[in-house]
């Protein structure tokens, strides 16, 4: 085969066939094909796309590029969630503890952000000795000891989706939905996940900026997962506002916290359980778990006699953290110096912009440009709005956590358009916008809760 025979084909809108996906992929890990070849057969990809098949045989070859976990002899059906991320979204620290109190074994593999704000992985450095460099085999015990683990990506998981998506990035490529697609699930599936929750943020401050992007993303996703045969339940969840009170990353630890010792904001607090509901109904497959208002009542019995935030606190000593953080959260490092923004004028919410507060706890120091850069850990913005929510003129819209009084000026110009204030009378955002089930996922639709609703 030649690089040049399989970039034409694309030109052409012509499909692969899986020997050539094979090839493509064998070889540019291998370095054979130049990163020149790559970024024109990229390209005509993002132009013309991919069928499913195509996609799909991508996805798998791109999960076999590297190391592929197994964890069969621990467990025969394991559950991951991913989320496409967004401003405030610490809902793996919340999700996973919940999940694994209810007896179910959670093993993940996160990342770090790169952008406005950083990953779960950042946010767990909140903690002080957390580790999150676990090997493979440290990994795999603690998994089977603990029933839960949180780590960073210490395997070589596919390796040629790094390789791809830099040239993505480079080029101009990044929105590909046959790419993206493919990009998360070939992780998902090489680190050994039955069944998969995915939780596709949409609106100003996600990725997907429209619900038809993130419903063509989150379909597309789903059917990949049935091909390779795993059980995959995405959601469409809002993301044109922050998700709960707190963004930056020892201020979404004591959220998290709060909310696994059964306080905190009602948003959160529904998105926790619905996303923890699909998690578990997958694990139960078909033979338990199958009643939405039982699995909705077990969860909450589980943040409410304690248990999940028991599970965190095992989390946390099992990878060498600091456990007394989380029974005393103001151990959690903080910021020198506080500020509240507050409302010009009375009225009714009618925005709260989600991209302008990422920016404005970016200029705090709670994101990165470039991977490497350091993160403040401390720093970051309480979100004390929601969209219809009334207030009085001088009530705080934000408070400010910040270590520099010189970048509070830069913040606060991100702040000043975040929030909209009007008379009209306006409905709060749904928290769902849909769920999108594949052929083997039939995970019942999370009860609406009184500031969203869910479309199943």
């Amino acid at each position: 085969m030649r690089m040049i025979d399989l970039i034409a084909k694309k030109r052409d809108r012509d499909a692969l066939t899986d020997a050539e996906i094979d090839w493509l992929i064998t070889h540019y890990v291998a370095g054979d094909v130049p990163d020149y070849q790559m970024a024109a057969f990229v390209m005509a990809v993002y132009l013309n796309g991919m069928t499913r098949a195509e996609i799909v045989h991508l996805t798998l070859a791109m999960a076999r590029s590297g190391d592929q976990l197994d964890l069969s002899a621990i467990s025969d059906y394991w559950v991951d969630k991913h989320s496409s991320g967004g401003v405030g979204d610490k809902t793996s620290l919340i999700v996973l503890p919940l999940v694994a109190a209810c007896d179910v074994p959670v093993a993940k593999m996160s990342g770090r952000g790169l952008g406005m704000t950083g990953g779960t992985i950042d946010k767990l450095e909140a903690i002080p000795g957390f580790r999150v460099d676990l090997s493979a085999d440290e990994f795999k015990r603690q998994a089977k000891e603990q029933g839960i683990v949180l780590s960073g990506q210490s395997l070589a998981l596919a390796p040629a989706d790094g390789k791809i998506y830099a040239l993505r990035d480079s080029i101009g490529a990044v929105a590909s939905k046959p790419l993206i697609a493919s990009s998360i699930m070939s992780k998902k599936i090489a680190a050994g996940a039955n069944g998969i929750v995915l939780d596709v943020k949409v609106g100003g401050g996600a990725f997907m900026p429209t619900l038809e992007d993130g419903r063509e993303l989150a379909r597309l996703m789903v059917e990949i997962g049935a091909d390779a045969g795993r059980d995959v339940i995405a959601v469409l969840s809002d993301m044109n506002q922050p998700l709960g009170v707190a963004v930056g990353h020892a201020l979404e630890v004591k959220e998290s916290i709060a909310m696994l010792s059964g306080e905190g904001a009602h948003d959160l607090r529904e998105h926790c359980l619905a996303i923890a509901g699909h998690m578990l109904t997958l694990a139960g497959r078909g033979s338990r778990w199958t009643d939405a208002a039982e699995v909705r009542a077990l969860l909450e019995s589980k943040l409410a006699d304690g248990s999940a935030r028991a599970k965190l606190r095992q989390l946390v000593g099992a990878q060498g953290g600091d456990v007394t953080t989380i029974d005393d959260p103001s151990k959690l490092p903080a910021s020198k110096l506080r500020a509240d923004f507050t409302a010009l004028r009375a009225g009714i919410v009618q925005q709260v912009n989600a991209n302008a507060i990422a920016h404005a706890a970016f200029e705090l120091g709670a994101g990165r440009e470039k991977k490497g850069d350091r993160i403040n850990l401390a720093v970051g913005l309480e979100v004390h709005v929601k969209v219809a929510d009334r207030v009085e003129a001088g009530a705080p819209l934000f408070t400010l956590h910040f270590d520099d009084e010189g970048k509070r000026a830069a913040c606060e110009n991100w702040l000043n358009n975040a929030v909209t204030i009007g008379d009209a009378s306006i409905e709060p955002l749904p928290l769902f916008y849909d769920v999108i089930r594949g052929s083997r996922a039939t995970s019942p639709a999370p009860a609406p809760s009184a500031s969203g609703r869910v479309d199943a």
